[in-house]
């Protein structure tokens, strides 16, 4: 059941994303509680990167935070380890309701998420959970950096509204019928930077999509095959993180998963 309180403050965050584009302005709010909060999630999504008000974020942080509540979370540290290398897991569930240290996310090259409005995919999934401001320190990287992220590479940011204390952003190769050696070592690349920010933090646990596999292309066995080949042999050496998650999403992902770590 939706309490008032919530509801005032999803329609005070809608007036407030439809009056700042003179484009939305003349559009209609039903009283459809799920109505109005996929537009918000829609209007969210298209936002382009700029400063919000304390009261707009304030608002925005009391809404995403109840919802977080409301949610069904995950502690990292219930998630069996497999026993074949107590250092890796495998978890089916929904990546923006995992209490842990930090979340991959599957970024693109701008690192600004998903634009296209209620997209099912991973990036936007995070972004709309985490938070507008997630998109303006994603901007002020690439600011500092002087161009987009290169595939392979990897940023580390807040982790704002999600259960995750933070968000390990990596652009994982976009691959075009079977993968090249180079699509291979990209995907390899991804990986191992996105443990090297962790062994940085000395972050004890992280989780990891499966990357590239989605509308990236990268075929899903290839894709586990070199996840699991390049955490094991990075973990060999190192001390942080102590655990590693793989975070699938489908049935064929999780018995892919399974069978490489069984």
């Amino acid at each position: 059941m939706v309490l008032i309180d919530q509801k005032a403050q999803l329609r005070y965050l809608l007036k407030y994303l439809i009056e700042e584009r003179p484009q939305y302005k003349s559009l209609l709010l039903t009283n459809d509680y799920q109505e109005l909060r996929q537009l918000l999630r829609a209007l969210m999504n298209t936002r382009q990167p700029a400063p919000l008000d304390e009261e707009f974020l304030h608002i925005q942080d009391s809404f995403l935070s109840q919802e977080r509540q409301n949610k069904q979370l995950t502690s990292a540290s219930d998630i069996p380890s497999c026993r074949k290398n107590p250092r890796l897991a495998i978890w089916r569930g929904d990546i923006t309701a995992l209490e842990i240290d930090a979340i991959v996310n599957a970024a693109n090259s701008s690192l600004l998420g998903c634009f296209i409005p209620c997209h099912n995919c991973i990036d936007n999934a995070i972004h709309s959970a985490a938070g507008l401001q997630l998109r303006e320190e994603c901007q002020r990287l690439i600011a500092a950096q002087g161009h987009q992220e290169e595939p392979g590479q990897a940023k580390i940011t807040s982790g704002y509204n999600l259960p995750a204390a933070y968000i390990i952003h990596t652009v994982g190769p976009i691959v075009e019928g079977e993968p090249t050696g180079q699509d291979q070592q990209l995907l390899g690349s991804c990986y191992r930077s996105c443990l090297a920010i962790a062994q940085q933090k000395q972050l004890h646990e992280i989780a990891f999509c499966c990357i590239s596999t989605g509308v990236f292309n990268f075929p899903q066995t290839t894709a586990a095959k070199i996840a699991v080949a390049t955490v094991s042999e990075y973990l060999s050496s190192a001390d942080y993180p102590q655990r590693v998650i793989f975070d699938v999403f489908t049935d064929q992902d999780e018995q892919i998963y399974r069978q490489l770590l069984s």
